[in-house]
């Protein structure tokens, strides 16, 4: 006699799926909670970075005041205690280079390395150079062939403390001194007067250079006392016109 196989009742079935179902379920679920776990270890818990912000500013002289009042209240207690003029100053740095012009001049303080042997050559110093703080003006003067000298006076008596050859001075960087002390037909002296006739004040500095557009000026800083802002004045060193004014008011 034949053997018959014999099915299982749709019921079964239906039992077997649900159970297949319901494995396949509890396996799916299983997997996701494992990869949100995953997930959640890897993720940061700390409250998101906030990038770093440079706070720092530059002054536009590459030398910040070390006063909390800023430059108006530096240039109030400075000014004060310079008992030589500039125009006096830049005749003492010219007498220490014969036939030398004056490029720059500048009043400011002195330094801790105001004596110190740095550079090539080694420094002049005449004379002890005043304590630190103590108000100095900063002059540079040219030969005929372009060569600059520095040389470091003391605003309250006068003497010479430093003397140095500019360091690093090519053949090509004598050269454009030299043409511009020929191209410069305006004397500091001139220029100054141009100047304080624009913006009345202390002088407290001024630079031979060229501007943006080439042209060759005597930029000079005039302070108002009343007030202490600085007016730089541009004036055209070749023909004593004023090219220009911008106010330092901080």
């Amino acid at each position: 006699m034949s053997s018959t196989r014999r099915l299982p009742p749709l019921r079964s079935l239906a039992v077997i799926c649900a159970m297949g179902g319901s494995l396949l379920l509890a396996t799916a679920c299983s997997s996701a909670d494992t990869t949100r776990s995953s997930v959640a270890e890897a993720a940061p818990t700390g409250s998101p970075s906030t990038p770093a912000t440079d706070t720092g500013t530059a002054s536009p002289t590459g030398t910040a005041s070390s006063s909390p009042g800023g430059d108006r209240a530096e240039r109030k207690a400075l000014i004060p205690m310079a008992k030589i003029t500039w125009d006096k100053a830049a005749d003492t740095a010219m007498k220490e280079v014969p036939q030398s012009k004056l490029v720059d001049l500048e009043l400011q303080r002195t330094s801790k390395d105001a004596t110190s042997a740095t550079g090539s050559p080694s420094p002049s110093t005449p004379n002890p150079a005043p304590s630190v703080g103590a108000p100095e003006w900063e002059a540079k003067v040219a030969a005929p062939d372009g060569t600059v000298h520095r040389i470091d006076i003391d605003a309250v008596s006068g003497k010479v403390f430093r003397t140095q050859v500019e360091p690093d001075q090519s053949a090509a960087d004598k050269r454009d001194m030299a043409d511009r002390l020929d191209k410069a037909s305006q004397t500091p002296q001139q220029a100054v007067k141009a100047a304080t006739d624009k913006t009345k004040g202390t002088v407290t500095g001024l630079a031979l250079d060229e501007n943006d557009n080439q042209q060759l000026q005597w930029a000079v800083d005039v302070v108002n006392t009343d007030t202490w802002d600085k007016t730089t004045v541009d004036v055209d060193a070749t023909n004593g016109k004023v090219l220009g004014e911008k106010v330092d008011d901080d």
